[in-house]
């Protein structure tokens, strides 16, 4: 029993050590959002990204980890976190921070639902009202009783960050099969491999921005712009966030395997309210009634999920135990 309450407890140092990288990850690209690509920053950032995993491979046990007998599944793994990235930030470019974090936190419901199908998972009628609550709460946020005006970006850029939700969802559960046998740093390098062919796919394509000219669309222009030369001031940045990419490959996949995920994924609601700071202390942002219901009904629900899983698990263990005497 005491490791297991060391490994859970290791399990959420390790996700409240990615979760702030995640969003010191998030506030850096949207700082650089204005000049660059997101392409080209994905590509120094998994660049450099990658040498610390694989210097934390080596450290684990060896480059030898890399060898499995599921490569198009990593393959899937890593495509699906790209798609949830891409969308994810293109909607970032635009939209303020915590706004766009809070869609993205439907992810977690997600899972539940699709646990359903791809997993087998029971999922009793508590967690599915959950569930309808949290998606309550992202119609909220969509205002759907408000014109393009009011709503200040085309109404699009607000399914972007739902989109990201479903793909890393999807990744999350491939995350769960993969990481019994893959170590994490193992899978952290895989991430960071597709992130970096994909980005240099996208610069063969429209790395000279010529896809971009005429744009106004702010996701667009992000997504199709012409790759710069950073800045001095701004090599720093992009330097950091390879570095916390290294840190957010690694910490959430450890995390997942150290620990179940009923113990550490509510502490990944942690980043809701980081993504309000940032937003408040860079850009001045604050999130307006109809937002801040949004996030409470999608924090509220998420966390109800959350806490009604461990609930069941520990009933569930209890009933072994009561079966082994007999």
């Amino acid at each position: 029993m005491s490791a297991q309450i060391d490994r859970n407890t290791l399990g959420i140092l390790f996700i409240l050590a990615g979760v702030t990288a995640i969003s010191v990850n998030d506030m850096l690209i949207k700082q650089l959002s204005g000049g660059y690509p997101l392409h080209q920053m994905v590509f120094i950032r998994s660049s450099v990204g990658i040498v610390f995993s694989l210097m934390i491979l080596q450290w684990e046990g060896g480059f030898h980890l890399l060898k499995t007998r599921t490569p198009w599944l990593h393959v899937l793994r890593g495509l699906l976190i790209v798609v949830a990235n891409m969308t994810f930030f293109a909607a970032l470019a635009v939209l303020p921070l915590a706004d766009a974090t809070a869609l993205f936190f439907v992810a977690p419901l997600m899972i539940t639902l699709l646990s359903i199908p791809l997993l087998g998972e029971k999922v009793g009628p508590w967690r599915i009202g959950a569930v309808v609550v949290g998606f309550a709460g992202v119609v909220v946020m969509m205002k759907p009783w408000a014109g393009q005006a009011a709503l200040g970006v085309p109404r699009a850029v607000l399914f972007l960050p739902v989109i990201a939700a479903l793909t890393y969802a999807l990744n999350q559960l491939l995350t769960r099969r993969l990481g019994v046998t893959t170590s994490a740093a193992a899978l952290a390098v895989w991430i960071q491999g597709t992130f970096i062919v994909v980005s240099v796919m996208f610069w063969l394509a429209a790395g000279d921005g010529r896809f971009a000219v005429g744009l106004e669309n702010g996701s667009l222009q992000f997504l199709l712009r012409a790759w710069v030369w950073p800045a001095d001031g701004d090599i720093w940045l992009f330097a950091g966030l390879g570095f916390n990419s290294a840190i957010i490959g690694y910490c959430l996949s450890q995390a997942y395997r150290m620990a179940d995920a009923a113990t550490v994924a509510p502490f990944e609601y942690v980043g809701l309210p980081l993504a309000v700071f940032w937003g408040w202390i860079i850009w001045a942002e604050l999130p307006d009634l109809w937002v801040s219901m949004g996030i409470v009904l999608i924090m509220g629900s998420g966390l109800f999920v959350f806490l009604r899983e461990k609930m069941l698990n520990r009933r569930l263990l209890r009933a072994k135990r009561v079966h082994r005497r007999y």
